[in-house]
This record gives C-alpha cells, structure tokens and sequence, in this order.
C-alpha cells in the first residue's frame, strides 16, 4: 500500500514538473538561430528618421498574447508595442551626428505586419505603413511568422551634418544579418548589407574617410593572410640584395594591382568556382617558390613574381568585395587605398623578415642549408593547403565553355605584361651597351 502511494506521488511529482516546463515554454521562447533586420534611414530637416523590420518572435522574454489554436491577439498586443521597441531596438542602436553621439529617439509609431507587406522598399511608404491601424483579430495572424516594424525619430541639428550609425543587434539572435538604406538629401541612396556586426558605419563617407579605411583594410589583409605571407616569405628568402628584391615586389604589386582593380570592377568570372580555384592556385604558387628555393634555380624570379601577383590579386579582391559598400561614392579612390594599403603591410613584413634571414644565415645556419630547411616547411604547410582546396574545387562542376574565354583573356594579358617588361629590360640593356661603348671610345 504504502510502495503503491509513493509511485503515486511520482507521477504527480512528474506530471507537475512537466506543466512547469510546459507553462515556461508557453511564456517565453528561445533565441532565433537567424534574424534579417530592413533598415531605412533618411536625415530630414531637425530629424534623423529610422525605421526597422524585425520578426516579432526576436523580441524574447516576452508573454504574446494567443487566441484560439495560437493566433496571435494584436489587439492585446498593440498597447506594448511601443514598450517592445524601447526595451529591445531603441538602446542598442546608436546614431552619431558630426561625432557626437545623438539622444535617445522617440518611438513614433510601431506596426504588425505580414512577411508580404512590401512598403519597406521605400521610406516614404514605410513610414505611412507603420502610422496605419494594426491588422485585426479577424486576420487570425499566426504571432511567429509575422514581422515587427518600428519607426523611430533622433532629434538632430541638421540635415547637411555627417552621419554614422551602429546598429548592436546581435542580442536578437544567434546571427543577425542587417540591410541599410541611407537616402541623401539629393534623392540618392547608399545601400548596405551586413552579416556580422560592422561597428560604426559612415553613411556617406568623404574621400578622406573611404581612403583612410580601405587603407586600414588593406594593411590588415595582408598581414592577416598566412598564404599571402608565406608566399612572399618563400619570394625573399634567396633574394634579399635591395636591387632584385626592388625588381621582384615591384613585379609582385604590379601584378596584384590588375588583377584586383579588374575584379573588383567586375571583369573576373564571378562563377562560384572562381574563388576555390584562386585559393587553390595560390596554395600552389607557394609549393612552386619553396620548391624552386631548394632546387637553387632562382632566375628570373621577377617573372615568376609577375605571373604568381595576378593570382593573388584575385585573392586580395575576394577581400575587398563585401567592404567596398563602404567606399561611399568614392570607389576608385577606395580600391587604390586598398592597395595602398597592401603595400605597406608588405613592406612592412619585409621590414622584419629581410633583417631576420639575414641575421638567421650569419649567425644560426648556412645559407644554402637554411633556405632548404625553410622552404621545406613551406611546402609542408602549402602541400596541405592545396589538397584541402583542392578538395573543395572538386565539389565544383566547371565547364571548359564556362571558364575558358575568362582565362584566355586573363593569359593574354598576363603575355602582354610579360612582353612589355622585357621589351623595357631589353631596351635598358641596349642603351647601357650604347652609353659603355660611348664613354670606352671617349
């Protein structure tokens, strides 16, 4: 009797646990694995207007009203709305005038939507969305599918100011992906589309600005970029006299300045093979200079250089395509700070490999043996890097008639450059041969 009132007591004990965790399910719902937030923003006389989409069920932690087999009960939802949008959107997105942070906006107006709505391709239409009534019980709207629009105004001194914006929404979900509408005062926008946090972003960027950061973008590519820097350790390693080191990065920067100027201008093969092929090339480019260091035939380097520098340009410009929304409207001026940029981190990890073989080869090894040793564990790490991108490029069905025109055209480019540079080498070598003989007859 008593066994048999102790498992009754059980079950009660379970039945009520799982009420508990079904009655706190109910309340309260986890965090979105994927959250897309539709930003439009416009400076408009004294007020800097924002509206934002969201899906309503990114706002956690909070009870939604149900009717019925869980629709969702807008009438009893609507008088929280503007609560919802001071808890979860208005302190995490902060907007700076002139440098200066704003004050807190004033939530104008929030609205229920559907998915469908498609008044968010313009501000104008947004904004009169959001002012109209929320949709009735009657729709019977089911409160996880539908969205969350809020307009909100931040007070401001002028329309003609520089603007920047940070949107911190990564508390909504696991990743939040952001789309950015910025109208200026002419009419025109500059579009945005983030998938991870951006930090502050200018809205439309002086020259000096856009300069100043694909510069920064640049120098950090580099030196962030094992391949990249592995490639031009193997290039230096035998060469370390200024005037074939000068010939050789000269050829090397040419190179990757083609290249990457003409694919971000859109003038590569923008197939989804493309950029596993270049990471796989240029994990080859580094197996064949360590390679070629420990065979000892290092001539002509500067035309390896050259041909090696078109692929990694590719490589670099991969980089430079998410950020060049940041160029504002100064996309030439950007590209060629993004190779300045480039350069200086390469100079600057020339300036402390050169020195660093150097003081490797006098003091700890020979030469010849220290070049072997080192380039052999390039070739290691290289020879791995290439059968994991190879690997990935064999997932791609490439078609010879997809691709071949792109690389016909790349290699005759490749050819001309080849040609002028030793047509100008040839030239050089006449007229030294012309100025010897001249000062010998003298």
């Amino acid at each position: 009797m008593v066994g048999k009132q102790l498992c009754m007591i059980r079950a009660k004990s379970v039945l009520c646990g799982l009420g508990l965790v079904l009655a706190s399910s109910a309340a309260a719902h986890e965090i979105p694995s994927e959250v897309v937030a539709r930003t439009l923003v416009r400076a408009d006389g004294d007020s800097f207007q924002l509206v934002m989409r969201l899906p309503l069920n990114s706002m956690r932690d909070v009870e939604v009203p149900e009717f019925g087999p869980g629709y969702l009960d807008v009438a009893a939802l609507e008088p929280r709305l503007a609560d919802l949008a001071a808890q979860w959107i208005v302190p995490f997105v902060e907007v700076y005038e002139n440098g200066g942070r704003l004050p807190p906006p004033v939530v104008s107006g929030t609205q229920i939507s559907l998915p469908s709505d498609k008044s968010f391709t313009d501000i104008d239409r947004a904004i009169a969305h959001i002012a109209e009534a929320n949709p009735a019980n009657a729709e019977r709207l089911v409160w996880d599918q539908v969205m969350f629009d809020v307009h909100l105004d931040f007070p401001i001194a002028s329309a003609e100011s520089e603007f920047s914006l940070r949107a911190g929404l990564g508390h909504l979900a696991e990743r939040v992906s952001l789309t950015l509408q910025f109208y200026l005062a002419d009419g025109t926008t500059r579009a945005y589309q983030f998938s991870e946090d951006p930090g502050l972003v200018i809205l439309d960027p002086s020259w000096f600005q856009a300069a100043w950061h694909f510069v920064q973008l640049g120098f950090v590519h580099i030196l962030d970029g094992p391949d990249h820097l592995l490639f031009l350790f193997c290039l230096v390693i035998p060469l370390r006299r200024f005037k074939p080191l000068v010939l050789i990065v000269t050829a090397f920067t040419v190179a990757h300045s083609i290249t990457l100027i003409g694919s971000a201008l859109d003038f590569a093969p923008d197939a989804l093979w493309f950029p596993p092929l270049v990471e796989a090339l240029i994990a080859v480019s580094i197996v064949y200079m360590a390679l070629e260091n420990i065979v000892g035939t290092a001539r002509h380097r500067w035309l390896v250089a050259l041909g090696f520098g078109l692929i990694h340009g590719f490589g670099f410009s991969f980089a430079l395509r998410e950020t060049l929304q940041f160029a504002g409207g100064h996309l030439i001026t950007s590209l060629v700070a993004f190779n300045v940029g480039v350069e200086l981190g390469q100079l600057f990890a020339l300036a402390l490999l050169v020195p660093a073989l150097a003081l490797l080869f006098r003091y700890v090894v020979a030469e010849r043996l220290g070049t072997i040793i080192l380039s052999a564990f390039a070739v290691h790490e290289a020879w791995h890097w290439t059968m994991e991108r190879g690997d990935v490029l064999g997932q791609y069905d490439v078609g010879w008639a997809e691709w071949l025109p792109a690389v016909l055209a790349w290699a005759a480019l490749v050819a001309a450059g080849v040609a002028g540079a030793r047509l100008y080498r040839g030239r050089r070598a006449v007229r030294s041969a012309a100025e010897s003989a001249k000062s010998d007859s003298d």
